[in-house]
């Protein structure tokens, strides 16, 4: 039963490294992503280009993976009656730019080149308010839940995208908890931060 599940998994591995393999940025938007634009977002400061990284998770209702609650969270038609946690929610304005979905799919709310809201209060060395500078990618998941294979690698994929593009660096590819410690703890203890890193200089060598 193990062989078979290691081959199983091969197989959704190789089938992500070759939906991904024709990856490509064009205006904004990432070509493999299934596109859920989303008005929670504005222009980004004249002449700013992305220079910064935040990874995030996000599971609706909380620790429960599927289901259509994201897009519409992000999209500002999440029904407050739905789900008990719902009510409180709602009326967010908030999108990041990407998700990475727990079997690998990318879905991509707004363009790279606009402001998505997706950091909040929030500040990288001496600059606060990271949405004006920074791109941000949510895992579907949760702080102490494993993050799957198939996530690592569409971002590992994505990430090495964002460096072809951007000046980006592996400095500047931060959690959101590292920008608003006092109110997030996200991607949490199960990000594996070595594995996502190496992957990054494994693409690049």
């Amino acid at each position: 039963m193990k062989s078979q599940n290691r081959a199983e998994n091969h197989d959704i591995l190789s089938q992500i490294l070759l939906r991904n393999s024709e990856m490509k940025l064009e205006q904004g938007w990432i070509s493999t992503a299934r596109k859920v634009p989303s008005m929670h977002c504005n222009t980004r400061p004249e002449s700013e280009v992305p220079s910064l990284l935040v990874i995030h998770n996000i599971s609706l209702p909380p620790g429960e993976f599927g289901g259509p609650w994201i897009d519409r969270l992000f999209t500002g038609t999440l029904p407050a009656d739905a789900h008990p946690f719902f009510a409180d929610i709602a009326q967010l304005r908030v999108a990041a730019h990407c998700l990475i979905r727990r079997d690998g799919e990318l879905v991509q709310y707004v363009s790279l080149d606009e402001r998505a809201w997706h950091a909040g209060i929030s500040q990288f060395g001496d600059r606060e308010n990271c949405n004006d500078f920074s791109i941000g990618i949510e895992l579907e998941g949760t702080d102490t839940l494993p993050y799957t294979d198939a996530q690592y690698v569409t971002l590992q994929q994505v990430t090495a995208l964002l460096l072809q593009h951007y000046p980006l660096t592996a400095d500047r590819i931060i959690g959101h908890s590292d920008i608003a410690p006092a109110r997030k703890t996200d991607p949490g203890p199960a990000f594996d931060w070595v594995r996502y890193k190496q992957s990054i200089k494994q693409e690049n060598s």
